[in-house]
């Protein structure tokens, strides 16, 4: 295999990279980066550590090139962490923070225990005031992985990888970060916008007493300001902006608890599902019809994997797909930082976000053979019910595991209910480990009724959610007979998966993935042309088709359906061109 540098990694300050606030929607100033170089080592469970086995770029999981190590982390082994590190006290609390770790850890700062963690794409936090010490300080880890032989969330990370199954992604692969707090502070913000009253209702979790101080302003203009009542305050708002792609207006938020103050944002915007004039559902974006053009962004990287090698790259992916005319990425069984959020925030591009999938290993059977039945079309023929009896067909006979992935949904909305770009959740995906999908729209719609939900996204529809959902590769789209009577808005949320290898940035030389393959850069343009402007473009107006999602961003290892190469080094369709394109995809 081909090893891939993107131009930010070759670029990497390995002393101490992505040194960017990593919680852009509740900012301290308060912010020391642990990020940089630490010692490790990886040995099977059953052998004792004894001393480390060389240095680990941190945030970078041992698997990946930018790590300095390409390590493969097995089920059956212990990684071993280990950063000394000088600090001082200047507040009453000191939290260590770590943005994710894959997949469960036991911490300990100077020798004692300050917490473990169990979830591969979550952020956790442990108060370690009476573990740290002036000056020199050494914080250690120690992390296992079942990746795919458990039932935990593990994306499409494999062992196995080849076509759309990737490389594993193991130990700490997000920013490690200390903060100072008084001993009163801020604990959680959730920042809820009503563009109908013109509101903004912030609900302020303090931990200690106190009531907090909210200001909400457009530069250094005051635009309203209160003060909570059991945690809650609503602001009334006169002559705001509102937030879309083509105008992604933020406004600055200020929390005050005592000496305590956090920054945030907000955007005044509002998804909903509506009718239009010829009386089809659509996706509405400020209670009018709005059309969403997106692609699948798996969010991996050529020598990061799951970390990308600065913010910078994060901007790029973002920034060049919409310099190509789409408004939106499908976050593919993935959850990213922060930043990556913030980033479509300001810059205007909506997200749809998909659960990270989990259970056993995808059942081929429910995942293509029973959907195949339909022949491609949207006949849902292969469509069974994803109930108890069929747990063991889905892979998700796990209770244990089942109950995991309703901690990591609550624990995922909370972590981005404050993201203004992000309109819709996807709690299924393909039916891969999928269960009891009914149970999981209600349970999403309870703890956000804010969003849009596509509640099992390609097949296996249970009937629920905002969104007909369909993948359709192979042949044109036959529009649902049913779309009529089903009051749900039709969207193909995967489609494309149009194919090129690109000489000297692919990292798979020998065999690549694709749904239709292309040899020649124009024949690969003129084929997604035909496909958008003669096959796609006459269902948006005549048929009522409101989303689209073309697979995919970037090549990943093996499958080579991206817009640009896995390194990111060549756009395989020239961006004016797709944009051109793009132009004439709307209602």
């Amino acid at each position: 295999m081909e090893k891939l540098l993107t131009r930010w990694g070759r670029a990497l300050d390995v002393s101490c990279p992505l040194n960017d606030y990593p919680r852009p929607q509740m900012k301290r100033d308060s912010f020391v980066c642990l990020n940089g170089r630490w010692d490790y080592a990886i040995l099977p469970a059953d052998r004792e550590m004894k001393d480390y086995q060389g240095i680990i770029v941190v945030p970078f999981s041992p698997e990946t090139i930018l790590s300095g190590v390409g390590r493969t982390v097995e089920p059956t082994d212990v990684l071993y962490y280990r950063r000394r590190f000088g600090f001082h006290k200047t507040n009453d609390r000191v939290l260590l923070h770590f943005g994710a770790v894959d997949y469960a850890c036991d911490v300990c700062l100077n020798g004692k225990a300050v917490g473990s963690h169990k979830g591969g794409y979550l952020p956790f936090t442990f108060d370690v005031t009476d573990a740290i010490a002036e000056g020199e300080n050494e914080l250690t880890l120690r992390v296992t992985d079942p990746s795919e032989t458990g039932s935990q969330a593990s994306g499409k990370q494999t062992s196995k990888r080849g076509q759309i199954w990737y490389s594993r992604t193991s130990g700490i692969w997000q920013t490690v970060w200390l903060e100072e707090v008084p001993e009163t502070h801020i604990g959680s913000l959730r920042l809820t916008p009503d563009i109908d009253a013109t509101t903004l209702t912030a609900e302020v979790k303090v931990r200690g007493a106190g009531e907090a101080e909210v200001t909400a302003l457009d530069g250094e203009t005051v635009l309203a300001s209160g003060v909570t009542e059991n945690g809650k305050v609503v602001l009334q708002l006169e002559n705001v902006e509102l937030w879309s792609p083509e105008n992604p207006k933020l406004y600055d938020l200020k929390i005050t608890v005592g000496s305590d103050i956090v920054t945030s944002y907000f955007g005044m915007r509002k998804f909903s599902v509506g009718k239009d004039e010829n009386g089809f559902s659509r996706l509405m974006l400020n209670n009018k019809p709005y059309f969403h053009n997106g692609l699948l962004d798996q969010g991996y990287w050529s020598d990061g994997m799951y970390t990308a090698a600065s913010d910078e790259a994060l901007v790029y992916d973002i920034q060049t797909m919409k310099d190509m005319g789409f408004n939106m990425l499908r976050k593919h069984i993935k959850i990213e930082p922060l930043r990556w959020y913030y980033h479509c925030d300001r810059l205007g591009m909506l997200v749809w976000q998909d659960m990270v999938n989990g259970g056993g290993e995808v059942n081929q059977l429910t995942a293509a053979v029973l959907p195949g039945l339909g022949l491609g079309t949207a006949s849902r023929a292969g469509n069974i019910s994803d109930g108890p009896k069929n747990y063991k067909l889905f892979a998700r006979a796990d209770e244990e595991g089942r109950k995991e992935y309703y901690r990591d949904a609550e624990g995922m909305i909370d972590l981005l209910y404050n993201c203004v770009s992000l309109a819709l959740w996807v709690p299924f995906n393909e039916g891969w480990g999928q269960f009891d999908a009914v149970k999981a729209f209600h349970f999403f719609r309870e703890k956000d009724p804010t969003r849009l939900i596509d509640h099992a996204s390609g097949w296996h529809d249970q009937g629920v959610g905002d969104l007909n959902s369909f993948h359709i590769y192979f042949t044109p789209f036959v529009f649902p007979k049913h779309h009529r009577t089903d009051e749900r808005v039709v969207a193909l949320t995967e489609f494309g998966g149009y194919s090129m290898q690109t000489a000297g940035h692919v990292f798979n030389t020998e065999k690549f993935f694709g749904y239709r393959k292309y040899s020649d850069p124009d024949k690969l343009y003129e084929a997604v042309r035909h496909l958008y402007l003669d096959r796609i473009k006459p269902l948006i107006g005549k048929k009522g088709l409101s989303a689209l999602v073309y697979t995919e961003v970037s090549d990943v290892e093996d499958e080579t359906n991206g817009l640009l190469t896995f390194d990111r080094e060549v756009t395989k369709i020239p961006v004016e061109k797709m944009k051109a394109i793009n132009d004439e995809i709307k209602l």
